[in-house]
């Protein structure tokens, strides 16, 4: 088990999140709770794990050796992550505001420590982790996507990492995203994609940013987000090898404007 635990000297506490963060948090776990049977089955199947494989953990861990580090998977949900993380060595400590997750993500990795509170005010020790990774799920945060960052920035060793992926605004995509957040019930009103520009002006002080990638078109909507289409799991393991062989071709033409999603990588200054 990792042993990063919760800090009992820290002056923030769970009492003090304003009730605006206190709200969005609820809307995503009432989400979550309603749709995970339905998430896992998409989002872990072996072809969105295969997609992460290839397209997400690569590029967003590179350079990073994992050996003994004691890693945070903030926003963990069931711990889709966690089977990499492991096998590179890391030490990892879950951490999810929804009980139901961190009691499946227990029974799934009973050698992991399990922390159920929120990404806004975790009470872990500051200065106590190597590396956190938050895999999608910042963009569930608006308006509070900055606090989540501070609190990653307080509980980060100096020299630490921060990994994420998140949908990012001014692409094409992100123009279809917003009117398909708007009346899927699938979202929750706050969702919205992740303006890094303007968040990596506010943290330049705090960060240095390591790696940033543009990335995600036909697989990573249709393959790793088969659900929001709800395409059937037998039609997507037909479609899934072709898309996969054209996702990286059609990753080195496209950029910021026609990518899905950005990954970056960001160290704790």
């Amino acid at each position: 088990m990792s042993s990063v635990h919760a800090d009992s000297t820290n002056p923030v506490s769970a009492s003090r999140i304003c009730s605006s963060g206190r709200h969005v948090e609820q809307l995503q776990k009432e989400l979550f709770d309603r749709i995970s049977s339905q998430y896992e089955t998409h989002y872990d199947d072996i072809s969105s794990r295969s997609y992460r494989s290839k397209f997400i953990y690569g590029p967003v861990f590179e350079g990073i050796d994992f050996s003994g580090m004691k890693v945070l998977e903030a926003m963990c949900g069931t711990g889709q992550t966690t089977e990499y993380l492991l096998a590179h060595g890391a030490a990892v400590t879950a951490l999810d505001i929804s009980p139901q997750s961190i009691e499946s993500f227990t029974e799934r990795w009973p050698e992991c420590n399990a922390v159920c509170a929120s990404i806004l005010d975790s009470g872990l020790e500051s200065n106590s982790v190597d590396c956190v990774v938050v895999m999608a799920g910042l963009h569930h945060l608006h308006p509070h996507v900055g606090d989540a960052i501070r609190e990653i920035h307080r509980v980060l060793k100096p020299g630490g990492y921060l990994c994420m992926w998140e949908p990012h605004s001014g692409s094409l995509p992100d123009l279809v995203r917003r009117l398909w957040y708007r009346h899927d019930r699938l979202f929750a009103e706050n969702e919205a994609s992740i303006d890094f520009v303007s968040i990596k002006e506010e943290f330049s002080s705090l960060f240095s940013f390591e790696k940033h990638y543009f990335v995600g078109n036909f697989a990573y909507l249709l393959v790793l987000n088969s659900l929001i289409f709800r395409a059937p799991l037998g039609l997507k393991r037909l479609y899934t090898p072709v898309l996969m062989k054209l996702e990286p071709i059609v990753n080195m033409f496209q950029g910021k404007l026609l990518s899905c999603v950005a990954l970056a990588q960001w160290r704790k200054l």
